[in-house]
């Protein structure tokens, strides 16, 4: 449970678009959604709904062709996207908010150890020397699983639960209050997965550090997370307590995400697809995003954009069938 309740980031109608021959890509579109200090938040969607990108933004890792057109993303009470390259680069990536990126043995070097990798974070933002930098990431990689004795290994030398493990001690390496976790668990086995994402949720209870879990698995969100935020189609389209969302989806796409993913609990059902396919966000529907698939649609649901309802404190959804 979270004991801070202030605000860590805010990102308020966020829009960001990426500029291509056949026109902007709206990937992002006013999405708003917050995080308190010690909580963890699911970003959930379909490949190409645009969370990922959202995440970039906040990142400041958006390619040559993306651009934040409107909103604000506001960190411990300063926005993001106003402080200078310089310093954002120095005082507020890694050391502030940390990535583990998808894909360990792509993120990780090749041609250097692990323990040389580690140490490269810490020497440039905690100005400490080799020796101290080498130090702490040997108890990193002992607080992560993999071993201080590991600390002079290659990335191939390794198994892809032990890099992951390696790319969440990078993450950890300068103490941040945030770690952004892009599909963590991707490639790896079962029980692997389910091991890091123990791993991920008792260090996040232990150091009291903040998480954002970018993904399509539900299951990772339920181990991990207390709030849930849906995405579709560049939008937010629900958020709120996770248990809430799950027990009772007021979303359409809410519910067929639900629906489409398997149970262990209760009795067997036959799973459902959700029919169609997300948009093309160079030209989206009007209206609501997901009207072309929603087998509740009404007229007004083509037309207009929903705003967003309050269902309860901390919970709102962006339909006109909500209730």
């Amino acid at each position: 449970m979270t004991n801070v309740q202030e605000k860590l980031l805010e990102v308020n109608d966020l829009v960001m678009y990426y500029q291509t021959l056949r026109g902007p890509v709206k990937a992002v579109d006013r999405v708003s959604f917050d995080l308190k200090k010690g909580e963890a938040l699911g970003l959930v969607g379909e490949s190409g709904c645009g969370k990922t990108s959202a995440m970039l933004a906040i990142l400041r890792l958006l390619p040559i062709n993306a651009r934040v057109i409107n909103g604000e993303i506001v960190f411990e009470g300063r926005n993001l996207l106003k402080i200078p390259k310089k310093e954002f680069n120095e005082n507020i990536r890694w050391k502030k908010i940390s990535v583990i990126f998808q894909g360990a043995m792509n993120a990780l070097h090749p041609m250097m150890p692990v323990g040389e990798q580690i140490t490269e974070a810490i020497m440039l933002h905690e100005h400490l020397n080799k020796k101290e930098a080498f130090e702490r990431a040997g108890k990193l990689l002992d607080l992560v699983g993999v071993g201080a004795s590991r600390i002079n290994r290659y990335a191939h030398e390794l198994s892809g639960g032990m890099k992951q493990r390696c790319m969440i001690a990078m993450s950890l390496a300068c103490s941040p209050d945030l770690v952004i976790a892009d599909e963590p668990t991707t490639a790896l086995d079962v029980i692997i997965s389910a091991q890091v994402l123990k791993m991920i949720k008792d260090l996040q209870r232990k150091l009291n550090i903040s998480v954002i879990v970018v993904t399509h698995d539900l299951s990772m969100v339920a181990e991990i997370c207390e709030k849930i935020a849906i995405m579709y189609a560049g939008k937010i389209v629900e958020n709120g307590d996770i248990k809430k969302v799950f027990s009772e989806p007021r979303h359409p796409y809410t519910q067929g995400l639900i629906g489409a993913f398997p149970s262990i609990l209760g009795s067997k059902k036959i799973l459902k697809s959700i029919p169609g396919s997300p948009p093309d966000l160079l030209d989206p529907p009007s209206g609501c995003r997901f009207h072309p698939r929603c087998p509740y649609a009404l007229e007004v649901c083509r037309k207009e954009e929903p705003k967003f309802t309050k269902i309860e404190e901390d919970w709102v959804v962006a339909c006109y069938l909500y209730r």
